[in-house]
């Protein structure tokens, strides 16, 4: 899946991503991409995991793969904009 900016041009850009990070953007924003007729129901699900996860880690509970991942991928475009 070819992605809108190319990862070696993220990490010029937002020095601050991490490895963990492009994977979970590259992983995620691939399967928005894969599916426009369902990307506004894939986000919404990633977004609400990833508020899941963020319950979960603060509670010390332990996350589950697909929860993880919403998590890593927020925080890496939290990066992107400078938060």
């Amino acid at each position: 899946m070819k992605l809108p900016v190319p990862p070696e041009r993220l990490r010029q850009r937002f020095p601050a991503l991490s490895d963990d990070d492009l994977d979970a953007y590259a992983e995620v924003t691939g399967r928005l991409l894969a599916d426009p007729g369902a990307r506004g129901r894939l986000l919404s699900d990633t977004l609400s995991a990833a508020q899941r996860a963020q319950e979960k880690e603060a509670a010390g509970l332990p996350l589950p793969e697909d929860e993880g991942l919403a998590l890593r991928y927020v925080r890496a475009l939290a990066k992107m904009q400078g938060q």
